[in-house]
């Protein structure tokens, strides 16, 4: 019997505390929404001293970032999270990272999470949850983050700061026991959802210095035992970041702009180790998701689906998530649709780079990072400052052209294994609706929205005209 294409929400736990379970369901159903992906977590207000910004501030770049359905009646607060399970502690003897331990928010709302499973599934409503590939907990990506042992390192060993993304390293032994520990306690947990979403399970490339990890000493390790050139790779990431911060010339952005498809072969012939770099990041990931596949495997006896959420091309070249690769280990991968992300990381690279190579042309700079990221055209006055993470009230960065084009990509990576568009519901109505239709337009199998805290009344009722249509 064929399944209808999926039309998912993400609802974290604290929309069904503040909403209710039923009425919220109720609505996203009538919407013709099939699936929704939720988080083992319960939430409670704190204050801004303790507790962490909801919504999440995206490394500063994202405070100007409002809920669109208020929760306990704010449209900004400070928040603490509690698992809503009650950790099983033999399962994480000897490791470095341990859950957060229940307390009393656990003992007295925790049963949400296991009653939204129940009400949704009731629904014939597919059920998910999603936690973080490489932040332990795990739980939710604000609340985390490895220890200084386990931190992804550049080239000259320093540790990025201020990330979006606080991954560990993807080849620290702890951090991936950890997390297929944690995947464990899921399954036991909660033995009727349909599958679990991993977010990140990569390098995020939000900033520029990002890009260049991992040269860590878990890293060289998992290098030579790979037999891989690790002195190599990391000489050469050391010398192509050398390059970026003072050897960029006005010649080289014009090369950039003319032929994007062309340079990163320019930059593997004149880096040679890049290729083996790149290919290194791609095999670290790929270990990472037969780990999350075999555990999954083990602890449900197959029942319980991996769906891998990431970056677009060609941001997944940096990320290390090869949709090839990974589609060998994961049942679903989602690809992020995030236009105020990509505007906010190219403001990110441009910023770092034009301060490192003063003399270059910002209106040049923009346009070669516009066309070898495949965003558009920039804007058409060249100026940096037009290129930010938006308001409420302003549209996204990605035509419907380039939406299609990223899922394609991925798709004709991927194979067989579905690549579902994922759509974000920040920003205003219209633009909503067009990053909407091209995330609905994308594939075939269906689309995904992400949060539900976004999604006014109205924007609800734009996502019932699409689902129908």
């Amino acid at each position: 019997m064929n399944r209808p294409p999926l039309c998912g929400v993400t609802v974290m736990p604290e929309y069904f505390q503040t909403e209710s379970i039923e009425p919220l369901l109720d609505g996203l159903l009538a919407c013709g929404v099939n699936a929704i992906s939720t988080s083992p977590y319960v939430m409670a207000e704190a204050d801004p001293q303790t507790g962490q910004r909801e919504p999440p501030a995206d490394a500063g770049a994202g405070k100007v970032r409002l809920l669109d359905r208020p929760l306990w009646g704010k449209q900004e607060l400070w928040v603490r999270t509690a698992p809503s399970f009650l950790p099983q502690a033999s399962l994480y003897n000897g490791l470095a990272y341990q859950p957060a331990p229940a307390d009393a928010l656990t003992r007295q709302q925790g049963v949400l999470v296991e009653q939204v499973i129940a009400s949704a599934k009731q629904r014939k409503m597919a059920v998910f949850l999603q936690v973080q590939a490489a932040i332990p907990p795990g739980y939710r990506v604000q609340f985390g983050g490895p220890c200084e042992a386990d931190q992804p390192r550049l080239p000259d060993g320093r540790a990025v700061t201020n990330r979006v993304a606080n991954n560990g390293s993807l080849a620290s032994p702890q951090i991936l026991a950890y997390q297929q520990a944690l995947l464990r306690e899921l399954c036991r947990a909660y033995p009727q959802i349909d599958g679990i979403r991993v977010d990140w399970p990569e390098y995020p490339p939000y900033e520029l210095d990002s890009i260049f990890l991992d040269f860590s000493a878990h890293a060289e390790q998992a290098a030579t035992r790979l037999g891989l050139p690790f002195a190599e790779m990391q000489r050469d990431a050391q010398q192509l970041y050398d390059w970026l911060h003072g050897g960029l010339t006005a010649a080289d952005l014009a090369a950039c702009t003319a032929d994007p498809d062309n340079w990163p072969a320019e930059l593997a012939a004149r880096f040679p180790s890049l290729g083996d770099w790149l290919a290194f990041k791609n095999t670290l990931v790929e270990e990472l998701l037969n780990g999350f596949r075999t555990t999954l495997a083990e602890a449900s006896g197959g029942t319980i689906r991996l769906w891998a959420t990431s970056f677009p091309p060609p941001w997944s070249l940096l990320s290390g998530l090869d949709p090839a690769r990974a589609a060998r280990h994961v049942d679903t991968l989602s690809v992020k649709l995030y236009g105020m992300h990509w505007s906010m990381i190219l403001r990110n690279y441009a910023e770092q780079l034009r301060a490192a190579n003063p003399t270059l042309p910002v209106s040049a700079l923009m346009a070669a990072l516009f066309r070898l990221l495949d965003v558009g055209t920039g804007p058409a006055s060249g100026e940096l400052s037009e290129v930010r993470y938006p308001d409420p009230d302003e549209p996204h960065l990605g035509s419907h052209e380039v939406h299609l084009r990223k899922i394609q990509q991925a798709q004709d990576a991927a194979g067989t294994c579905p690549v579902i568009p994922l759509a974000h519901s920040y920003g205003p109505l219209d633009d909503f609706r067009r990053r909407l239709e091209a995330a609905r337009d994308a594939g075939s199998h269906g689309f995904w929205i992400n949060r539900y805290g976004y999604l006014s009344d109205a924007k609800l009722a734009v996502l019932a005209e699409l689902a129908a249509s």
